[in-house]
């Protein structure tokens, strides 16, 4: 049983990395949608709000999921070379 968990703990991680990185963008423009759909009823606008804090909720978004990529490839980066350290 155990066996099986090693084989698949690495797949299970990268599928943990990926839904994080969709939350985190779906998160951010239905934030994003929300304060826009405030601004628009409490200015009275159409829409207008509602498309630029959408687009701002995209670029966010993008914006912390790269740097969430970054991140974890400078993590693995490091395991990498600490594993190869120890084996030489």
């Amino acid at each position: 049983m155990s066996s099986n968990f090693k084989k698949h703990h690495e797949w299970a991680q990268h599928l943990s990395i990926v839904m994080q990185f969709g939350l985190t963008i779906a998160g951010c423009i239905i934030f994003c949608f929300l304060i826009g759909r405030y601004l628009d009823q409490w200015l009275g606008t159409n829409g207008v709000f509602i498309t630029i804090f959408i687009i701002l909720g995209v670029i966010g978004g993008a914006n912390v999921a790269y740097r969430q990529i970054l991140e974890v490839l400078e993590e693995d980066k490091k395991g990498k070379d600490s594993s190869n350290n120890d084996s030489g």
